[in-house]
């Protein structure tokens, strides 16, 4: 009788083989309270779900007996090589996850070459990541109630010289995220059941909140009211931060004032993809915010194909949520992606072993994309195409 199977759970994240061992390090790493903050959907978690049951119904119809000795995995985005399709997607609140999270991010993405996108509300300010690290940064906007804010983060992004902006258009009413909740008896106070969990958590305790204390919303500090300015005060007032009213009229006023690529995030049918090419804008993401914001919403990856063949030769189109394995980064690049943005995934990593837990995590998904392109018989990612795709979704 075979041992039952089971993920190593240990603490060495080294020893994690695959992006989900990454999460079981984490989970013992790390509070309940803020690992729930990274996994959590909306609601019913339906489109978390459903985002990798979608790219698990898509399988592949592999060519053989095709030299594949000298393949690899560099693609060309926006004018520069970059060594593998992947780009660190914007996630907040990482600084509850490892003391400053936002540098470490930054440092990964820049030892293996690909692009990192720092969030408006990461808990490291953007000049200190262009100061720090450098890089290919790309800087994520929202665009909120108070629309100083935005005015200033474009102002300082552009002065840092940030690559690009990638304006998350999804955003504009805060995702009801029911599981979050759950870990908070009233707004930015945990349950006692949470408390005591931390309490469980020494060594993340003296990691994150000592002697540095709670983690602050460095780049929007000096616009949140006093009570606010940390991580511990400001997740109760987030839902009013958000603008309901964002409209094209600001797709339109960023691509006047911003002067280098703008990526729209958040894009989930082909008329708005439209839009976006007739706005002048470089690439869009398509992207349900990882199942965070909008319950059973259609994944990412179901409308890749027909945003494709509308504008797939007049921008450059991304896509993340619910990306796991290199054979799910390949199966969206046979589909016409240009690249795939990765959150959780390297946030596991983060949250394993800081910044070399999130390069063993870019490891994985980079060491399994090479060894599926070569059992797929292509020697690079433009050998990729639909016709090797069998897709059970329909």
């Amino acid at each position: 009788m075979p041992l039952k199977r089971k993920l190593y759970s240990g603490n060495d994240f080294r020893k994690a083989v695959s992006i989900d061992e990454l999460y079981e390090i984490a989970r013992c790493r790390v509070p309940n309270f803020a690992l729930e903050y990274v996994i959590g959907g909306a609601e019913d978690e339906n489109s978390l779900n459903w985002n990798q049951t979608a790219l698990k119904s898509i399988r592949f119809k592999p060519n053989t007996l095709v030299d594949t000795s000298s393949r690899h995995q560099r693609i060309n985005l926006f004018g520069q090589e970059v060594n593998s399709p992947l780009v660190i997607a914007p996630t907040g609140l990482n600084g509850m996850l490892h003391h400053r999270a936002d540098i470490a991010l930054a440092q990964a993405a820049k030892n293996n070459n690909i692009p990192f996108s720092l969030s408006t509300v990461s808990n490291v300010s953007l000049e200190d990541v262009a100061n720090e690290v450098g890089g290919r940064l790309w800087m994520q906007l929202y665009v909120m109630t108070e629309r100083d804010i935005t005015r200033d983060i474009l102002k300082r992004a552009d002065d840092q010289n940030y690559e690009a902006l990638v304006f998350t258009t999804d955003a504009n009413v805060f995702g009801n995220r029911e599981w979050d909740k759950r870990n908070y008896r009233a707004p930015a106070k945990l349950t006692m059941r949470n408390i005591m969990d931390v309490a469980c958590h020494p060594r993340w305790m003296f990691d994150v909140l000592i002697p540095y204390g709670v983690p602050r919303f460095e780049n929007i500090v000096k616009f949140m009211p006093p009570e606010a300015k940390t991580a511990k005060g400001g997740v109760a007032i987030f839902p009013k931060l958000f603008a309901p009213d964002i409209s094209w009229d600001e797709v339109a006023w960023l691509r006047e004032k911003w002067p280098r690529k703008l990526i729209l995030k958040g894009i989930l049918n082909v008329a708005d993809a439209i839009h976006a090419t007739e706005l002048g804008c470089d690439g869009i993401i398509l992207s349900n915010h990882g199942g965070r914001q909008l319950d059973s919403c259609v994944a990412p990856i179901e409308v890749l194909p027909e945003i494709v063949e509308a504008v797939g030769d007049k921008m450059t189109i991304i896509i993340d949520s619910g990306f796991r394995r290199g054979t799910d980064v390949l199966k969206a690049i046979a589909l016409g992606a240009n690249a795939v943005m990765i959150g959780r995934a390297t946030l596991f990593g983060l949250a394993a072993g800081g910044q070399d837990g999130v390069n063993h995590a870019l490891s994985i998904l980079t060491t399994e994309i090479d060894r599926a392109l070569g059992q797929l018989g292509c020697t690079s990612l433009d050998e990729l195409h639909p016709e090797m795709l069998v897709n059970n979704l329909s």
